[in-house]
């Protein structure tokens, strides 16, 4: 078979098309004609179809090598030769748990020409997934880097984690991404994390493509997935593409956008309209719109965040996959490169590797950066010297020396620099988002009492690649606790210190994170001027404050009798303060001013005013009072008709509050709130009632007060500022144990 006729064969095969061909002129002028479907294992249709299927079997391998010379797939591993080297996107790919996220990346690598076999997430080779506990568990833990070029343009994909429980990873990315491409399961569609992606991709304004995919399944209803985005994400969705075909098996996708017939494209025009008055105005005045045009429009729409086209796939086949490659380059915005401006970046993700050490992942908004050069941490005031900057692909490496603005790059030698630290100027850099919180804490201890020391500096490790851990090391009793989001972040922290450190360490019983809030306006009063030498006299105003405010901070206090620099120092201590409120946990959503403090010229030092602060407020903490706050989830379930009632009565006993019930095919699904204390087990319950046949999804939505039946305490950790004199004691070192 010639290579004509072989890469002829592939394209067939990969569109999935009806086909009454004409052969090549060197293939005596044959007409075949069949139809080939996606189906894997579906009986051909007739003998024709059977041969072109063995044929396309047989020669596999050279057509990749074959078509890699047609398209644009070999110019360079990270960039290309002949490429425009200015036009960089930065998109992030997300999804629900399971809906074929690193299945789709692995097939966006191979058809760039990263990657000459396509890894499989079942079968532990998926090239995005490098760390063992994800090639053991098939999912994904952290954020992978990808780059590769498509269309002359340079692109870094960021493959996050899908799963709940690590939505921490996916915050961090958000921050750095020009685009995205949000993922729903043709057959499971909006689920409540998907919820919560899109809600956070809306709040930052990025550009967003939607990719339903596994069309291949059965059970897949492109339709009513859209129906559901339209209703529970954005009406904005507007879909490019067609499904024509009545089933899985039997279906093929249409590119509405290429077609030469106006028609094909008249649906796009007409919910295009709503946004562009221009398209309105030729839409209502019925006039011809041009093909070109009609695709400028939509990727300003598209770069406004105003619109968001949707496209169809079954990536596992690769089906889907080259159209969604032309959409990120076609639609989603290129990241502005300003590279004679100042410098500006920030870190988004740190990683230890093996052979390298520590790696600093940084996204440069604006200048340059290049090996051997001082950066200045905005955020810690420091300035380190970069020892090598890199481009990575997973874990290939590639040496660059240089890193322009809007690329993203892994630097070495800044040992200091932490995530979400600014490097550079602040200026431009967006706000970090928000996504969710860890809500449980749980201590970990060493499975042997000589590994406690090893233990402590391998989570402090870890909590150095994701801060959310919030790693503490309980020096009284020698024991370490650490914040999670949930069970299975647990799981994957025990197999971590297993394959990474070869230690096994058992994880006490999670604990629900609770908060206080002040109740009342308060006032706050310290005098610390004994034992001598010492003097910090201090006065607060405490306000309760807007749920989700979290602190805000003041001075009103004469600098005349309170020096600037002591009042820094009280601006400092006032968030360690709060960390313990009387309940023993974080005081939150407050207003805290400083009304008046008082210095004195001889005996006052600096650190009086670490000794001074923790008392004032506490003090005032005890005139406010406080109410608890505890964490609330939002949640969806969907069980059988006939177990409906009791998993109603089950919600009512949990204190969740629910809309009324839906059903429909003999399912009862029921949305609403629950708190995360009486419903953290319930999935595992659900599933025993339902026998595997219910769903239970949930997400973090707030922290609300808490009824006055629920109580909680958690032990102080350290002296207690009420505690006057043992406190100072203890603060001065003085304290006899």
């Amino acid at each position: 078979m010639t290579p004509s006729l072989a890469i002829w064969l592939r394209l067939l095969l990969y569109h999935g098309t009806d086909a009454s061909i004409r052969s090549p002129a060197h293939t005596s002028g044959r007409t075949l004609n069949c139809r080939l479907s996606w189906g894997v294992g579906r009986p051909a249709e007739n003998e024709g179809c059977h041969r072109i299927r063995w044929l396309h079997e047989k020669v596999e391998s050279k057509i990749v090598e074959k078509t890699n010379s047609r398209l644009p797939r070999r110019a360079s591993r990270v960039y290309g030769r002949g490429m425009n080297e200015n036009v960089v996107r930065n998109v992030g790919i997300l999804a629900h748990v399971d809906a074929g996220k690193t299945t789709t990346t692995e097939h966006l690598l191979y058809l760039s020409g990263q990657l000459r076999k396509v890894g499989r997430v079942d079968d532990g080779t998926a090239f995005a997934d490098w760390l063992e506990v994800e090639r053991a568990r098939g999912i994904s833990v952290r954020a992978a880097t990808l780059s590769l070029t498509w269309k002359d343009t340079a692109i870094n994909i960021i493959d996050t984690p899908g799963h709940v429980d690590f939505s921490a990873e996916v915050e961090r990315v958000l921050r750095v991404l020009d685009g995205a491409v949000l993922m729903l399961s043709a057959v499971d569609g909006v689920q409540a994390h998907t919820e919560a992606l899109w809600h956070a991709l809306s709040e930052a304004h990025i550009p967003t493509l939607i990719y339903i995919n596994k069309m291949d399944r059965m059970g897949a209803d492109v339709d009513r997935v859209v129906t559901s985005v339209r209703a529970l994400l954005t009406k904005a969705a507007v879909p490019i593409q067609r499904v024509r075909g009545g089933d899985a098996w039997n279906s093929a996708i249409e590119e509405l956008l290429t077609s030469r017939h106006p028609s094909d494209w008249a649906d796009v025009v007409e919910q295009l309209a709503d946004y562009d008055d221009e398209l309105l105005t030729s839409f209502l005045e019925n006039e011809p719109i041009a093909l070109p045009r009609l695709r400028q429009i939509l990727a300003g729409l598209v770069a406004k965040a105003q619109v968001v086209p949707v496209l169809y796939g079954a990536s596992l086949k690769g089906i889907g996959v080259r159209q969604l490659l032309d959409a990120m380059v076609d639609f989603l915005p290129a990241a502005k490169r300003n590279i004679e401006a100042p410098m500006s970046g920030v870190v988004f993700k740190v990683e230890r590797q093996a052979r390298s050490g520590r790696a600093v992942f940084v996204r440069l908004y604006r200048g340059q950066l290049q090996n051997r050069q001082l950066v200045a941490n905005y955020s810690r005031g420091i300035e380190e010297k970069i020892v090598q900057i890199r481009k990575l692909n997973g874990q290939q490496q590639m040496d660059t020396g240089l890193v322009q603005g809007g690329d993203i790059a892994a630097i070495y030698g800044l040992n200091q620099s932490r995530i979400g630290d600014i490097l550079g100027s602040p200026e431009g850099i967006p706000a970090p988002v928000s996504l969710s919180e860890p809500v449980l804490s749980v201590d970990v201890y060493p499975g042997r009492n000589e590994d406690s020391m090893r233990l402590a500096e391998a989570l402090q490790e870890l909590d150095d690649e994701d801060p959310t851990l919030a790693f503490e090391w309980l020096a009284e009793t020698r024991e370490c606790q650490v914040q999670v989001a949930g069970r299975i972040q647990i799981e994957i922290l025990g197999e971590l210190l297993a394959t990474r450190y070869d230690l096994h360490p058992s994880f006490g019983p999670p604990n629900v994170l609770y908060r206080e809030t002040p109740k009342q306006p308060g006032e706050g009063f310290v005098a610390y001027t004994m034992p001598k030498p010492c003097w910090a006299i201090l006065r607060f105003a405490i306000f309760p404050g807007a749920r989700g405010s979290g602190l805000s901070y003041r001075s009103e206090a004469h600098p005349d009798r309170l020096l600037l620099r002591y009042q820094r120092e009280v601006e400092r201590r006032v968030p360690e303060a709060l960390e313990q409120g009387l309940k023993g946990w974080p005081v939150t959503d407050l207003s805290v001013i400083l009304v008046s403090g008082e210095h004195h010229v001889w005996h006052t030092h600096p650190l009086d005013f670490v000794v001074a602060t923790p008392m004032a407020i506490m003090d005032g903490l005890t005139h406010t009072g406080t109410q608890l706050l505890e964490p609330i989830l939002s949640f969806r379930t969907s069980v059988p008709e006939e177990v409906g009632g009791r998993v109603m009565s089950d919600l009512i006993q949990m204190r969740a509050v629910f809309d009324p019930p839906m059903v429909k095919a003999d399912y009862v699904t029921l949305e609403g709130e629950v708190p995360l204390a009486t419903s953290m087990d319930y999935g595992v319950a659900l599933s025993m009632l339902t026998r595997g046949h219910g769903k239970w999804s949930t997400r973090f939505l707030s922290y609300r007060p808490a009824p006055e039946h629920v109580t909680a305490e958690r032990p102080r950790r350290g002296v207690d500022p009420r505690d006057r004199a043992k406190y100072i004691l203890a603060v001065r070192q003085a304290l006899k144990t």
